[in-house]
């Protein structure tokens, strides 16, 4: 029987062949965290005795969530992991100075190679599967513990096959394939399993898209979601001054799976998720026939603040106004990326139509700071989670959608099909 790409990675780090199931001590590559995660890991790296990081090359801290302090709980969470990361003198720290959302700044930086095996204690560290490589989250105290020894424990988790096939119609993208695999699957279909997608669909699939997909498997329950790497991986790479030398695996012919889901892609809609769950999918088209004003839009986050994402929304916003009773708050990933938006007017777009443009942030995602919303107030959202009180009051609904549903929305001003406009 052969092996799936992630039984491949695992055997590779630990020097022999795998099987799922098995429990096994595998060597990390990149350890990461954040300014929520960090300060509880730095406090059980220090109670422990330990005086040094095993892997510092291979350790990174971004602040991401918090950043710039919205108060001073906050500033002085965030003091924990920047005395850290000065005593420690960390290659890989990134502040204001340098700043994004970790699962969209660490792929950016070459920090993520194929191959690798990933941890962080975010539960949408599954993002950077989309490299071919196996991530997942983990609790503060394993990251602690990886810190610490440059090693965690595993069980290698069952795969299930997610076969996408035919050519996405306009304005269908990564976003809704995953929302159509919640969909069918619940939010535990996939509980500590590994998502592997596939298919001929894969082919008409960006970077972004990819990203996008991998990052909401945690939402199906799964351990990780992956990509194979293709040409477009190896497009995406070429620029990057890679940490490591990246090793490519892909499943074989006759590798064991718990599952095998199709989708046909070709007669997908968009895909938005009504509240509670991501699960509480239905297509557009029904969206549209409920009728649902709109106080919020938001278009960012680790799930779709990528440029790609700016674009689509800047391609349906130019020209329109967002509508009067509708704010729309857009939020780039990271500083290049918002760089990058500014030098092709993609800003001057937003803010003409009436956006909110802001820094890089995780902040209005999980209801933190930079858009939170009050009390029976509706947000159609790029985010990944819309969880009672996700983004604010405990009586706010949160509708997930792609860049482009988010930004017919706001102009709008109620849940719309992009392909109207």
């Amino acid at each position: 029987m052969g092996q799936t790409i992630t039984e491949k990675i695992f055997s590779d780090h630990v020097g022999h062949a795998v099987k799922a199931g098995e429990i096994i001590k595998s060597k990390i590559d990149m350890v990461i965290g954040n300014d929520i995660t960090t300060p509880i890991s730095i406090r059980a790296f220090e109670q422990s005795g330990a005086t040094q990081l095993a892997n510092p090359d291979g350790f990174s801290i971004v602040m991401d969530h918090y950043i710039p302090a919205k108060d001073i709980a906050s500033a002085n969470q965030a003091k924990i992991s920047r005395e850290f990361a000065y005593k420690h003198d960390l290659k890989h720290y990134f502040d204001e100075k340098d700043m994004g959302i970790e699962h969209a700044l660490l792929p950016e930086k070459g920090l993520v190679v194929p191959g690798d095996v990933i941890i962080g204690a975010d539960s949408h560290t599954c993002t950077h599967g989309a490299l071919g490589a196996f991530a997942t989250g983990m609790g503060s105290t394993d990251l602690a513990f990886a810190m610490i020894t440059g090693e965690n424990w595993f069980k290698v988790p069952e795969s299930i096959k997610v076969i996408f096939s035919g050519k996405p119609k306009q304005h269908v993208y990564g976003k809704d394939l995953i929302l159509e695999v919640i969909r069918i699957l619940g939010v535990d279909g996939a509980l500590y399993r590994t998502l592997e997608f596939t298919g001929d669909t894969i082919a008409h699939l960006s970077m972004d898209d990819r990203f996008s997909l991998c990052n909401m498997a945690i939402e199906a329950g799964a351990k990780s979601g992956i990509v194979a790497v293709d040409e477009i991986t190896k497009a995406f790479l070429s620029d990057k001054n890679l940490a490591r030398e990246p090793k490519f695996f892909y499943s074989d012919a006759d590798a064991s799976y718990v599952h095998v889901l199709h989708i046909d892609v070709a007669n997908l809609d968009p895909v938005i998720a009504y509240p509670f769950l991501p699960s509480n999918g239905k297509s557009i088209n029904e969206a549209v026939k409920d009728d649902l004003s709109i106080d919020q839009v938001f278009i960012g986050s680790c799930t779709n603040g990528r440029l790609e994402d700016l674009r689509i929304a800047a391609s349906i916003l130019k020209g329109r106004k967002v509508a009067r009773k509708t704010r729309l708050i857009i939020t780039p990933a990271t500083q290049k990326i918002s760089l990058q938006a500014q030098k092709e007017g993609l800003v001057d777009i937003f803010i003409e139509a009436g956006a909110v443009f802001s820094n890089p942030t995780c902040g209005a995602c999980l209801g933190g700071y930079m858009g939170i919303l009050g009390e029976g107030e509706r947000c159609v959202s790029t985010t990944n989670r819309n969880f009672v009180g996700r983004m604010g009051a405990r009586t706010s609904e949160i509708y997930l959608a792609n860049s482009a549903v988010a930004a017919a929305s706001a102009v709008m001003g109620k849940i719309s099909d992009p392909r109207s406009l």
